[in-house]
């Protein structure tokens, strides 16, 4: 089991455990997907999806951890997952792409941006110049929490449904 772990505390106080995600993990990330609502499921794979599969929870897991790694978060005391967040970097290492899913229950108090903070920090810290995130043009609660955290909005190419999100790295 890794040894990385990162603590964050949301504006409302929660206490959060971050660690990276491990393929031991695949019944606690089918477990969690479990609990995100149906519109989360839709704007975190782009695409209609009642039910994670285990493939799709390997894809997240059993990856080459240099280019994507996939962070599991757990509040303080409890035992299934928080929140998932998936942090990939393109092939020349200079721009890492961000995706987080937040279990229902713990929408709106925070998480979301902890989270999104870190894997700021984390693309900094892999050496990243840009991070991006990919959101449904309806998806108005992660375009605001993106925008306030400096990320710029352009159209995402040859998709007028999506939008690209954007924030620069470099010093």
């Amino acid at each position: 089991m890794s040894e990385q772990k990162w603590s964050i505390t949301t504006r409302e106080g929660l206490q959060v455990s971050v660690r990276p995600a491990e393929l031991e993990d695949e019944a606690l990330l089918i477990e969690l997907f479990d609990h995100v609502s149906p519109q989360d499921l839709r704007f975190r794979f782009l695409s209609a999806v009642k039910h994670v599969s285990r493939r799709q929870i390997a894809d997240l897991i059993g990856v080459d951890h240099g280019a994507v790694e996939s962070y599991i978060a757990f509040a303080k005391d409890t035992a299934p997952p928080i929140a998932t967040a998936v942090l990939a970097c393109d092939r020349g290492k200079r721009r890492a792409e961000v995706a987080i899913s937040v279990r229902s229950e713990f929408k709106g108090h925070g998480l979301g941006w902890g989270l999104l903070g870190l894997m700021v920090q984390e693309a900094a810290r892999r050496g990243m110049d840009r991070i991006e995130s990919i959101e449904d043009r309806s998806n108005h609660d992660a375009i605001a929490l993106e925008q306030n955290m400096g990320f710029t909005v352009k159209p995402y190419p040859d998709d007028p449904t999506l939008l690209l999100l954007s924030k620069s790295l470099a010093p």
